[in-house]
């Protein structure tokens, strides 16, 4: 995600992982990703699979634009959050899991033996760290408005950008790739502002949908959400 040091990416390259933590962090994502297909087969509608496949498109396309923030570099969006939002933390580890290694693969975007560790920290932590804290501040704030959704939204995202640096930055301090405070320090201090970004990407498109089509926020009310700002 870093233009200038490809090594505080978040898409992590082939050779920065040492072997234990490429297959914990691989074994993680296969665990997911099972648990995940075995849900959305048993409990997912049929009208779900078009919209994974519409979400996937757009955050594929959507993770290859860049965004610039302060000192040269830029970001873009992660998805994950938006995603889970959307479709359910199952069905969006799925979609991100999709997208990474399509990305991974056919654009050497992440590298084969970090791909595990990618879909980890970049689409498990956003669809169900996020999605999960979303559902929290949406019900302290106010689960059937635009405002509870609107906070949780960005609180989510936000946090989902952050998560993902701190595990990244710890990642790569166990594989002695870079020292813990220099990781640290350096993922952090740009996905703070990166997930800003994320941040408003993510709240623009869930607003979009609250306004026009509510029914495809996983788990929304069928009321009309205009009639119930807050």
């Amino acid at each position: 995600m870093f233009s200038f040091s490809i090594h505080l990416a978040l898409h992590i390259p082939d050779g920065y992982l040492s072997l234990p933590v490429s297959l914990v962090t691989k074994a993680i994502a296969i665990t997911f990703v099972a648990l995940s297909l075995n849900r959305v087969q048993s409990e997912y509608k049929e009208r779900t699979v078009p919209l994974m496949g519409v979400c996937a498109a757009f955050i594929f396309a959507a993770q290859m634009v860049n965004f610039p923030i302060v000192g040269g570099t830029s970001g873009h969006l992660m998805g994950g959050t938006l995603a889970a939002i959307l479709l359910g933390p199952w069905a969006g580890s799925l979609v991100m899991a999709v997208v990474f290694i399509v990305q991974t693969v056919m654009f050497q975007d992440g590298g084969l033996t970090a791909l595990g560790a990618n879909i980890t920290i970049m689409g498990l932590i956003g669809t169900f760290g996020g999605y999960y804290l979303y559902r929290l501040v949406r019900s302290l704030v106010g689960r059937n408005t635009w405002l509870g959704m609107s906070v949780a939204t960005a609180i989510a995202s936000w946090t989902s950008v952050v998560a993902a640096a701190f595990v990244c930055a710890m990642l790569l301090a166990w594989s002695d790739t870079i020292p813990l405070a220099v990781g640290m320090t350096a993922m952090l201090s740009w996905h703070l502002i990166i997930g800003i970004g994320e941040a408003f990407i993510t709240l623009a498109v869930i607003s979009f949908i609250w306004r026009t089509r509510p029914d495809l926020i996983y788990g929304a009310l069928r009321s009309n959400p205009n009639e119930e700002k807050a």
